[in-house]
């Protein structure tokens, strides 16, 4: 693991070499890849959610090329950018789906959209002994909102998000106290999500529309309740606003993500909606 002196104090980045260690499909289009290494020794996961940027070799490196060690995010992502194009990795966002700190390794679940992007053409030939780069958890891009506060002061946890949102979905049920109410929409393919909590998970079919109709369609409580929301952005914006304007929910009790957009990639610029989004995120960390 790199390091990096900030104002006199010695403090670990949070960037990794990690290795295949096994592959195991759940469905026809998730597949579990479980990975280790050596830079993964002293490693915790502190929660649920927690978000990583897996960065993949280009064609012909047997490993990806990391970035210079920097002391914070905005110069470790200048230092990633200074990698000449050829030889840049392609870097991706993921959630954690599991730590195994006995055997020193993590699960990483990846969506087999098909072969044309960098992450699902590597998931489809991921085999044990291959190479990434990972680099987080990071409080600098940690969620915003303090779950554990926000669940604890709700009557109930409503969860929606599509097959890439599935991951987070199961760590944060795992999570979940015994006993506590949660209602989970998932567009998705079924798999077993266990859970201590009193939660009921619906599996719906056709992706991040027929995920919003199933939210809009739902009798819900009508007691306070905490939202976290994430998958396909628009999805995301119009489960939001169904929410807010639809449900009386308070803006300040829901958290969401845009995982991805129809017709573009990570590599693309922001939206004017993307942009929105973020400054409101933002302004809802801040307490605004």
């Amino acid at each position: 693991m790199f390091n990096d002196t900030i104002e006199g104090m010695t403090t670990p980045l949070p960037i990794r070499l990690i290795h295949v260690v096994s592959v195991a499909p759940l469905t026809p289009r998730l597949v579990r890849v479980t990975f280790g290494g050596d830079d993964l020794a002293g490693f915790a996961l502190a929660g649920p959610d927690q978000q990583v940027k897996v960065l993949f070799p280009r064609a012909g490196q047997g490993a990806p090329v990391l970035p210079a060690p920097a002391g914070d995010v905005g110069r470790w992502y200048a230092s990633y950018l200074d990698i000449p194009a050829e030889a840049r990795p392609w870097m991706r966002s993921f959630t954690l789906r599991g730590h195994d700190p006995a055997r020193n390794t993590v699960d990483i679940d990846f969506v087999l959209h098909g072969p044309n992007g960098p992450a699902a053409r590597w998931a489809l030939g991921a085999a044990p002994g291959q190479v990434l780069g990972m680099f987080g958890p990071s409080a600098d891009f940690a969620r915003p909102v303090p779950l554990l506060d926000s669940v604890a002061a709700a009557d109930w946890f409503l969860m929606a998000g599509d097959e890439t949102a599935l991951p987070a979905i199961g760590t944060l049920l795992d999570w979940l106290p015994a006993g506590t109410p949660a209602l989970a929409f998932v567009a998705a393919e079924e798999i077993p999500l266990p859970t201590a909590a009193d939660a009921v998970v619906r599996f719906v079919a056709d992706g991040p529309d027929g995920l919003v109709a199933a939210v809009r369609a739902a009798a819900l409580p009508t007691d306070r309740a905490f939202a976290w929301l994430a998958g396909e952005a628009s999805a995301v914006r119009a489960l939001r606003r169904h929410l807010v304007e639809g449900r009386g929910f308070d803006k300040r009790s829901i958290d969401f993500a845009g995982y991805w957009r129809r017709r573009l990639s990570q590599d693309d610029a922001p939206t004017t909606d993307d942009l929105a989004d973020a400054r409101e995120m933002l302004a809802l960390a801040g307490g605004a």
